[in-house]
């Protein structure tokens, strides 16, 4: 069961109110900013709990996962 029985992946009133007043451009820079650093943050992980695979296979990796396995 979730905490609190919510749904993780909806946005709270509040923070859709937030992104409703972002330009377009400014909701891709949010965007890609929690992109990027998911990406980092899973290839120190992979990193650390694959330390003998190479720099490709971590770049690989977190693209498929971030890509839910379509790349």
């Amino acid at each position: 069961m979730r905490p609190e029985g919510r749904n993780l992946e909806s946005l709270e009133d509040a923070m859709a109110a937030v992104y409703r007043d972002k330009t377009p451009l400014e909701r891709l820079r949010i965007a890609f900013g929690l992109w990027s650093s998911t990406s980092i943050m899973l290839a120190g992980l992979l990193r650390s709990l694959h330390p003998d695979w190479e720099d490709a296979k971590i770049r690989e990796e977190v693209a498929r996962r971030l890509s839910r396995g379509t790349a």
